[in-house]
């Protein structure tokens, strides 16, 4: 299984940003998946999520500002991502299954290598 994110940069508060997880040797109509940061304090945090059955939940921090959708014919998630702050600046990475009662992606069996986000 690999997972390979993508869609990250620069960008000014209140902008726009895209990322896309896309995976192989596992598809996302089977795995839950989640997104996740590592801001630059080191603190990890779980910022949205979409099941199999293409339920999501978001972080409160977040909510109202960030969206998933799933591009099954492409097996990708993006994470759309509105109203961007500066404390969004983190590096975002998609791991399968995301793990609430874990710390960040560690009880997570996937996990990408990641896609940095900076907001100014």
């Amino acid at each position: 299984v690999q997972l390979v994110e993508s869609g990250g940069g620069s960008v000014q508060a209140g902008g726009s940003l895209r990322l896309s997880c896309s995976a192989s040797g596992i598809t996302f109509d089977v795995a839950d998946m989640g997104w996740y940061r590592h801001g630059p304090g080191n603190e990890c945090e779980l910022v949205a999520s979409i099941s199999r059955d293409g339920i999501t939940d978001y972080a409160e921090s977040v909510k109202g500002r960030f969206s998933l959708s799933k591009d099954n014919a492409n097996n990708t998630v993006n994470l759309q991502m509105n109203s961007l702050k500066p404390e969004d600046t983190a590096m975002y990475r998609c791991a399968i299954p995301p793990r609430k009662s874990a710390y960040c992606y560690s009880g997570s069996d996937y996990w990408g290598q990641g896609t940095q986000v900076t907001v100014s």
